[in-house]
């Protein structure tokens, strides 16, 4: 009986990691089709799509129900993980532009906070065109952003620090409204539609009016400086 019993229940478990993978083959689609807009011609999108699932059957593996939270919360950043990773590991960025992001990224570890596009143009020697591309390009290179993270809160909810009581974790959601409340109002907006409204940046531009190049330079100016906003405010957050 006790053979039959525990035969039963890895039979349901199976049967409950299977519904989550096939049930979310879409859900993968989905944050692949976020990112792919801002990946450079030719990438291989099924190679990524692969990925991808990779990371959802591993959330599916080590999902617990018990815990109280979705499980496309919780699979979300393993899914984005597996794809960013497998394109690092093909890392199809130029030459150039990985050495200007180097620069850039050494910037940003020297200068004063809040630095801004400008001051990483001229720390760098390099052009303000040159700097927003190796902002869109350290998107691509890094699973992290102020406003796109999974440890204290970010715009949507999910967290963007490891916290050690409540109250830090308040303190940093107050900070980052504030920094998004400071963002000009074109940029607010992008950063909302992206990350709260889930939309892609072809559908923000779309909306705005904008091409979507245009819509990632934007998006890439908002996360440099809510970065930096938040960093002369005391928090460290992650740089690419």
């Amino acid at each position: 009986m006790e053979a039959a019993t525990k035969t039963y229940k890895e039979r349901i478990e199976a049967d409950r990691r299977e519904s989550l993978i096939m049930g979310n083959i879409d859900f993968v689609r989905h944050i692949l089709g976020r990112l792919v807009a801002q990946f450079p011609a030719g990438v291989d999108e099924e190679n990524l799509m692969s990925a991808g699932t990779l990371g959802l059957i591993e959330a599916a593996n080590s999902f617990d129900p018990s815990r109280s939270v979705a499980f496309t919360t919780f699979a979300y950043r393993r899914i984005r993980g597996a794809i960013i990773d497998e394109l690092r590991r093909n890392c199809p960025l130029p030459q150039r532009v990985l050495e200007n992001l180097s620069l850039v990224r050494a910037a940003t570890l020297t200068l004063p906070a809040p630095a801004t596009i400008e001051t990483l143009s001229e720390h760098t020697g390099l052009s303000i065109r040159e700097v927003e591309e190796c902002l869109e390009a350290s998107r691509l290179t890094s699973q992290h952003s102020w406003v796109d993270n999974d440890g204290g809160s970010d715009v949507s909810g999910r967290q963007l620090t490891q916290p050690d009581s409540e109250l830090e974790a308040q303190e940093t959601r107050e900070q980052l409204t504030a920094a998004l409340e400071r963002l000009p109002e074109r940029e607010r907006l992008i950063v909302t539609l992206y990350y709260l409204e889930d939309l892609r940046l072809k559908e923000i531009g779309a909306v705005i009016g904008l091409s979507q190049s245009r819509v990632s330079r934007l998006l890439s100016r908002a996360e440099i400086q809510l970065q930096e906003t938040m960093r002369s405010a005391g928090f460290s957050g992650p740089r690419g």
